[in-house]
């Protein structure tokens, strides 16, 4: 088993042994963490803190605040999300939301690809949205009719039951303490079409669970397994996804009775 998988980044002994490795990433670490302090304090409740993260760094780039630091990286990103969906199942008739659409990196490929209309896009963040839509109108895909909505949590209660073949959610869970988790969980099977599926990417550990700054979460595989299917899911860890390179895992959940719309 690898280092990387068996790590606790929140420790003090991993925190200094990266300081030393890396020097230069000392600075930006103790500014996230001054954030953080201020933060926690005004935002006790995780999505209003991650809001304010979202809000802070969305001002700076809202490239950098979906997690990529390049335009280049940005648009690499996106294009995987869309390929693998595509090898996995992803037609033009499906009706899609997506959990953390940020500013568009994979969503205006899939808008562009799905009948009009179907494309529904949600975030926490209002900011991050407001940069959705000038990705929208780069992208020149108005026509398209996607939606795109904010939202407090993940209920979800204000979506019609049966209505999405596909759900998405890319580096959302990775942000997210188990309790949010469980609230997708709880309701995604409700709006989930029959033969639908729900992937998401999650940062994967073998050993302890930890955050780091309550903005990164790490989770054992068999933890979110075992929680998806006290809600009614089946879910299973899509390997192959590990072979692109992206650093997350990724995990397939379905109703329990479908044996359709996995692959």
């Amino acid at each position: 088993m690898s280092k990387k998988l068996t790590a606790n980044r929140a420790s003090l002994t991993h925190r200094l042994a990266y300081a030393l490795r890396h020097p230069g990433r000392v600075p930006r670490h103790l500014r996230r963490s001054a954030r953080d302090s201020w933060l926690r304090y005004r935002s006790p409740d995780h999505v209003a803190y991650y809001r304010a993260v979202m809000r802070s760094d969305t001002r700076r780039d809202p490239d950098a605040a979906v997690g990529s630091h390049s335009r280049e990286r940005w648009l690499a990103l996106g294009q995987m999300q869309f390929d693998y969906l595509l090898r996995h199942g992803l037609r033009p008739e499906h009706r899609m939301l997506e959990i953390g659409c940020g500013n568009l990196r994979a969503g205006w490929r899939f808008i562009e690809y799905l009948d009009s209309g179907h494309y529904y896009g949600v975030d926490i963040s209002p900011d991050i949205l407001v940069a959705a839509q000038d990705t929208l109108q780069a992208q020149g895909l108005q026509d398209r009719l996607p939606t795109l909505t904010p939202v407090h949590g993940l209920a979800l209660g204000f979506l019609p039951a049966g209505h999405f073949d596909v759900v998405h959610a890319h580096s959302v869970f990775s942000h997210s303490p188990l309790s949010v988790i469980e609230e997708c969980f709880a309701h995604i099977g409700r709006v989930l079409a029959p033969g639908g599926w729900f992937d998401f990417t999650f940062d994967r550990t073998e050993g302890e669970e930890h955050h780091v700054l309550r903005e990164d979460f790490y989770y054992r595989t068999e933890t979110l397994i075992a929680l998806a299917a006290e809600h009614g899911l089946t879910a299973r860890f899509m390997e192959d996804w590990e072979d692109l390179g992206h650093g997350q895992s990724k995990i397939r959940v379905t109703h329990r009775t479908d044996t359709q719309g996995v692959s």
